[in-house]
């Protein structure tokens, strides 16, 4: 492998969406050393023969040579950091694989990660790997972005401000000091993985706009819910919805910022920066055709994420009711009871256990 200069990592990226594109090229611009791992190496395409990818921003086009391969022991042999930017309901697979392979002292991220470092390093335990390893989570995906083809990606804009915290929480400074030279000057700490996961905007951003614009979605070629999809009454879901997360964080005593969603319509505050809506809606790459049943918004950020925050404001006696309305409501929509079926404190066998229970294990893990 390549000498390493200050600050840079050997990194495994994993996956092959758009976080994925966009991970293995600034990831690869910032001089780490990146190798990329897809389950199947058909699905690499024309990038596995071609050993590039296209990216687009604001510098303008260019190609960037990648490291493909369809070995995850190779991928992750020799990684500091393991970056996972992949749909929540990938997680139980991914900790299989991943399970025989890592070794103490890597770094697992998942931007986001929708309580999936929970989740998965208790799977991994379960299935035997006692490696001494972090698995961090944060809010959003560190890019805006779409993949246009099978070789390129388009990067709208990066995060400025990536609120993060790791399972076990007693390995947070570790696991932010690795994950930092890969996103610098953007990570924020905060206190363990359940605060993370609180930081989700997808369960808070998506739900109001795929369900609210459910008719035109269906009805039209095209549609994009984040331009004509974004009215005030949207809005002003969406604002109810958050007070009720920052309701949920509040009654476990986890500090501010909250990152509340109105930040990133009104101010520069929020976790993508200067304009980043503006930037999002001129793009014109989220005017397109959503499958409202199957669409990532729902079986990730409604099915996922929601039914876990209703679940977690369950648990604490916090009043949910904007969130139990649009999750039973996009549970209708797509034939699911998602309460029931969904990724929730029941279903991960948290349910029974105290906060103050829940909170020591998040410090000192399993």
């Amino acid at each position: 492998m390549k000498g390493l200069g200050l600050g840079q990592r050997r990194i495994a990226v994993l996956g092959g969406g758009n976080g994925s594109f966009a991970s293995v090229a600034d990831m690869t611009e910032r001089g780490h050393d990146v190798i990329w791992w897809r389950r199947d190496r058909r699905a690499f395409g024309p990038v596995w023969e071609s050993r590039r990818i296209r990216v687009i921003d604001h510098e303008g086009s260019r190609d960037i040579a990648v490291t493909p391969t369809d070995d995850i022991a190779e991928a992750v042999a020799a990684a500091e950091l393991i970056l996972a930017p992949t749909p929540a309901n990938a997680q139980h697979d991914l900790a299989d694989r991943l399970a025989p392979h890592v070794s103490d002292g890597q770094v697992i991220y998942l931007p986001p990660g929708t309580f999936g470092s929970y989740i998965m390093l208790k799977r991994m335990r379960d299935a035997g790997c006692t490696a001494d390893i972090a698995i961090a989570e944060t809010g959003t995906l560190p890019w805006l972005c779409r993949k246009p083809d099978a070789e390129s990606v388009r990067i709208t804009t990066r995060a400025s401000r990536l609120p993060t915290g790791a399972f076990p929480a007693r390995l947070n400074d570790h696991a932010l000091s690795v994950i930092a030279d890969a996103f610098p000057g953007a990570i924020e700490p905060v206190e363990d993985a359940l605060s993370a996961a609180l930081m989700n905007a997808g369960p808070i951003i998506h739900p109001p706009l795929i369900l609210m614009n459910a008719g035109p979605i269906e009805h039209f070629d095209s549609w994009d819910i984040h331009n004509e999809g974004t009215q005030p009454s949207i809005r002003r879901v969406h604002d109810a919805l958050d007070a009720e997360r920052i309701a949920v964080r509040e009654a476990l005593d986890y500090a501010p910022p909250h990152f509340p969603l109105r930040d990133h319509y009104e101010t520069s505050d929020w976790m993508y920066g200067n304009l980043a809506h503006d930037k999002l809606v001129d793009s014109g790459d989220w005017h397109e055709k959503l499958d409202l049943t199957g669409h990532r918004y729902m079986s990730e950020d409604i099915a996922q994420g929601l039914a876990f925050l209703v679940s977690v404001g369950e648990w604490l006696g916090v009043p949910v009711p904007v969130a139990r309305g649009l999750l039973a409501i996009g549970g209708a929509a797509a034939g699911h009871d998602w309460r029931a079926e969904g990724r929730t404190l029941e279903s991960i066998g948290l349910s029974d256990q105290s906060p103050a229970e829940v909170q020591t294990m998040l410090r000192e893990g399993l």
